[in-house]
């Protein structure tokens, strides 16, 4: 590092470096270079100073970096404490000169040492984190789906042979259900994250930190017995075609469902609305059923497949020790940890009464550097797959494939929020 970025100090804001610290990020962000009063104010009211960095040369902010507590729900449904990262930006003068480095490193440290499981972020360039030791650990699909081809008769109640109903509700009813419809949905899928009340306070309308923002309409289903399982919000761009041919896109801003009635049930709501020809699925897990909703399946065309929440593990015992397993077995992993916070070699014996991970002098079966363990602790990686890829080495024949038969989930790992 230059003698030119050791002058360039790193430190946690204060109140007096909101403004500065929120326009370096907004230039970071190609935001443009004029924020709000509104805007700086209600930043300032929910980041916790403390986990918040500023990189400061001659007094101006160029670089910007800040965490949160967070959940994440690992596979079985346990939630693990996360290091949530969000907010990173370095100015383009100031690139290349271990800035992002420095901020992370200490953010690491201090999280590793608060006793967090795992680090977390939504990575907005791939080559970025893996450096740091995060792996791709979910991914999101979006569809569109043409109505006008996917064979569905719309005389048919979205209902039929599910039973229950459906009720628009107002964003009032929307944060007092949703919270608990949210977290029954942690319990049951794994990579999705925890909301705050701030969350849902934003999602509904009773918070605007965009001026622009619009109200989009909730639907909640019930089941027979009344129970709350599952709700949607969305809007319409209302557009109309020649001679009034209706033309209108519902596009689904979050849709949560615990059980499949409940999913099937609100994406038929959806797919019945009169005028509406095309539905945009929002941001949903790769095994979504809502491609083969339709009689014809060819009409909901895939239009982005990208990797989502990206995981760096801080405490490999504990985080393998918070999932469950449907096979028994035993494994012995060594990790390799540049940052020298996660690394080592690890015995991990399982099934489906529960694991136990501890440090081991054992041989390894398999080689590997802890960015690549993330996905495999969510099951979104093959390590069969790792391993034709060079990324992960057998030091004992066919340790990827009993890799495999232990980590591998029945169900894709999801995590429906940007943070």
């Amino acid at each position: 590092m230059s003698s030119f970025s050791d002058d360039i100090a790193i430190r946690p804001i204060t109140s007096a470096d909101s403004a500065e610290w929120s326009r370096a990020l907004a230039a970071g962000f190609l935001r443009g270079p004029e924020v709000s009063e509104a805007e700086i104010a209600h930043r300032a009211s929910y980041i916790d100073q403390d986990r918040a960095f500023g990189a400061y040369d001659a007094g101006r902010c160029v670089a910007t970096f800040r965490s949160f507590d967070q959940q994440v729900t690992a596979v079985g449904g346990r939630s693990v404490p996360a290091d949530a990262i969000s907010n990173v930006t370095v100015t383009a003068t100031h690139r290349r000169r271990g800035l992002l480095s420095r901020m992370m490193r200490q953010d690491l440290t201090d999280a590793k040492e608060r006793g967090d499981v795992v680090a977390t972020l939504i990575a907005a360039e791939y080559p970025i984190y893996g450096r740091f030791g995060f792996g791709p650990a979910t991914w999101r699909s979006e569809w569109k789906l043409d109505l006008t081809r996917s064979g569905l008769d719309k005389r048919q109640s979205p209902l039929d042979g599910i039973g229950g109903r459906i009720d628009l509700v107002e964003g009032e009813d929307v944060r007092k259900l949703g919270p608990e419809l949210h977290e029954r949905l942690r319990r049951q899928r794994h990579g999705v994250i925890d909301r705050n009340e701030r969350w849902w306070r934003v999602a509904t309308g009773a918070v605007r930190p965009e001026a622009d923002w619009k109200m989009p309409y909730y639907a909640v289903y019930r089941s027979p017995d009344g129970e709350v399982e599952g709700y949607a919000s969305y809007d319409f761009d209302g557009t109309w075609g020649d001679n009034l041919q209706p033309r209108n896109t519902v596009s689904v801003r979050d849709l949560i469902a615990v059980t499949p009635d409940a999913e099937r049930a609100l994406w038929r709501h959806l797919f019945s609305i009169d005028w509406v020809t095309q539905v945009k699925s929002g941001g949903r897990a790769p095994d979504d059923l809502f491609p083969d909703l339709v009689p014809d399946a060819r009409a909901a065309q895939l239009v982005s497949h990208s990797d989502w929440l990206w995981v760096r593990i801080l405490d490999v015992v504990r985080a393998f020790e918070a999932r469950t397993y449907d096979t028994e077995g035993a494994l012995v992993l060594e990790v390799a940890d540049r940052a020298g916070l996660a690394g080592g070699r690890f015995r991990l014996e399982a099934s489906a009464d529960g694991a136990s991970c501890a440090p081991t002098t054992e041989r390894a079966d398999l080689a590997l550097d802890i960015a690549d363990l993330a996905p495999l602790w969510t099951g979104e990686t093959s390590a069969v797959r790792l391993a034709a890829l060079g990324r992960v080495r057998e030091e004992r024949q066919g340790a990827a494939r009993s890799a495999d038969a232990l980590l591998r989930t029945s169900g894709r790992a999801w995590c429906p929020d940007i943070f």
